[in-house]
């Protein structure tokens, strides 16, 4: 499945989507950045409530196909600009990381 594929079917919100038909392959949720590096696997969607400039760093050192920001989350301050210069998808939901999680899974 792609990543417009993913936004369509989850019904997302894009605050970036440079790579939208990148490959989503899996998923990894959570906000501790430093286990989304060691844990994330590439081409997976990465489901957080983190919305600072470093997820975009962490997003491209683990290879992940997007971000998806829950609950509600928006990008902080220059955050969209960033991820669409450094190729990173990112997107938003209302929904929580749980009922996205399920969701992510179903579709995969």
């Amino acid at each position: 499945m792609t990543v417009l594929s993913l936004k369509e079917a989850l019904n997302l919100t894009a605050f970036a989507l440079p790579q939208g038909e990148k490959q989503v392959r899996g998923g990894y949720a959570g906000d501790l950045l430093s286990w989304v590096m060691g844990r994330a696997e590439a081409d997976d969607a990465w489901l957080t409530i983190m919305s600072n400039p470093n997820i975009v760093a962490v997003a491209t050192l683990a290879d992940v196909s997007c971000i998806i920001l829950c609950e509600g989350v928006v990008p902080d301050a220059g955050v969209s600009d960033l991820a669409q210069e450094k190729g990173v998808n990112l997107l938003g939901s209302e929904s929580s990381a749980f009922a996205l999680a399920a969701a992510v899974s179903r579709l995969l």
